[in-house]
């Protein structure tokens, strides 16, 4: 169909052109033929002035012809405007001279329009990608889109929208859309969600945590928003995000505090599993020490007996025996000067070490020493105090200072209202405890049998 078109196409530009050539052919001829005679009466001298030469070519113009011929040009002509060819990925609206965008989607193939007065516009209705740069692209006419976190922080993202256009709305499209589509209406609504969504988070939120949140809700937004202009939204990408230099700097020093953190608690649980593994370690250790004792002592009880048993044939090895070990012995000597070299030099390490620790022992005795002198000093300058507010006290360690075998009792001077006054008095007066009375003249049973109780501790204590 389209090779069709293109005929039609040259079969009426063809003839337009064989119209327009018959049309200056017959004026060539007639110019021609006019100067002939012009040629002619000049060679004659018979013309008088200008006026008296023919000014009508004898052979007149076909005009007639080359209107049937134009008409006939114009058949073809209209015949190749009426076909429209639609190449795949695109498709068509139909615009009217007369009543606009008509209604309806002309897809790909071949279709039948009203000459001049009917035209179509194509539109592409492949994917087509949409993207923004986190920072300034290399090229120019790249978007940079900037949007503020909750701190104020512009933070750079580089977004990618793939989306298409709705074959079925492609006359809403044209009719009420800015062109381009992608530059006039994707891109600013892309940016507006992206900078209405941002100040929701804040920044390490949106670089960490919540960036795929973001991206879900943005890809919401912008496919409900771009939905109802007839665009289909078919993924939204996050690709990139630019911090700001400095939050970069103090993001990075605290992603690797956490890094560190991180490994020391491996390294710690590694540690204790290493101590854990140790100890199992030593646990079987032990079990087959215990096991190689108890094989061991069951070999040296055979050997034992089998050494019983060929010691009637050993006396013909008895020599030998005795230069094994001649020579043993001198293996001895020399090890035991060899044993005795090491044995000094230990013993010089071990001296050595010994002044260490000595030193070290001097040196916190001598800080014992100034720690007791100084707890020494405190509790005097205490004890000063006490003796300073209560003399008596002084009487009293003296007297326990004496012997083990006194007992001290701290009684009242004046001995007014105190109980044990008549025991005492009665115990050193020899007086029975019975028969004393308190000061009003009455007889206590408390009293006369703390006074018993007291009387018969001052027989057994001097």
């Amino acid at each position: 169909m389209l090779v069709l078109k293109y005929l039609l196409m040259i079969l009426g530009v063809g003839v337009f052109g064989s119209a327009a050539a018959l049309v200056i052919y017959d004026i060539y001829l007639s110019a021609q033929l006019l100067r002939l005679l012009r040629r002619e009466k000049t060679a004659e001298g018979e013309a008088a002035n200008g006026a008296a030469f023919p000014q009508q070519p004898s052979r007149p113009v076909r005009w007639r012809l080359a209107w049937q011929l134009v008409i006939v040009a114009v058949v073809p002509l209209l015949l190749a405007l009426s076909i429209v060819v639609i190449p795949d990925g695109l498709a068509g609206v139909r615009i009217s001279q007369i009543w606009g965008a008509r209604l309806g989607t002309l897809y790909p193939g071949v279709h039948i329009v009203a000459p001049l007065i009917d035209s179509v516009v194509l539109y592409d209705t492949r994917e087509q990608v949409y993207t923004t740069s986190a920072i300034e692209p290399p090229k120019p006419g790249g978007d940079v889109l900037t949007v503020q976190a909750r701190e104020g922080l512009n933070i750079g993202l580089a977004v990618s929208v793939r989306y298409r256009l709705d074959p079925q709305r492609l006359s809403y499209i044209h009719a009420n859309l800015p062109q381009p589509v992608g530059d006039e209406v994707v891109a600013p609504t892309v940016a507006t969600i992206y900078r209405q969504l941002a100040p929701n988070y804040v920044t390490r939120e949106i670089f960490a945590t919540k960036r795929e949140e973001l991206r879900t809700s943005a890809a919401t937004a912008i496919t409900a928003r771009l939905g109802s202009d007839g665009i289909i939204v078919r993924e939204v990408l996050l690709r990139d995000l630019k911090l700001p230099e400095e939050y970069a700097k103090g993001l990075e020093g605290l992603l690797l505090k956490e890094q560190e953190n991180e490994r020391l608690a491996t390294d710690t649980e590694i540690k204790q599993k290493e101590v854990r593994i140790a100890e199992l370690e030593a646990e079987a250790q032990k079990a087959r020490q215990v096991k190689q004792a108890e094989a061991q002592a069951q070999v040296r009880v055979l050997q034992a007996k089998a050494e019983s048993d060929a010691m009637q044939y050993t006396l013909p090895l008895k020599q030998k025996q005795i230069e094994q070990t001649k020579l043993e012995a001198q293996a001895r000597k020399e090890a035991t000067l060899q044993n005795a070299e090491a044995a000094a030099q230990a013993k010089v390490i071990d001296s050595k070490a010994e002044v260490e620790r000595q030193k070290n022992l001097s040196e916190a005795e001598a800080n014992r020493i100034r720690v007791t002198a100084a707890a020494d000093s405190e509790r005097m300058k205490f004890e000063a105090a006490v003796l300073k507010s209560n003399p008596m006290l002084i009487q009293k360690i003296i007297a326990e200072r004496l012997s083990d075998k006194l007992q001290i009792m701290m009684v009242p001077v004046d001995g007014k209202n105190f109980f044990a006054n008549d025991v005492f008095r009665s115990a050193f007066s020899g007086v029975p405890a019975g028969s004393a009375s308190s000061d009003d003249g009455s007889n206590d049973p408390a009293a006369t049998a703390m006074a018993a109780k007291a009387q018969k501790r001052s027989t057994r204590r001097p």
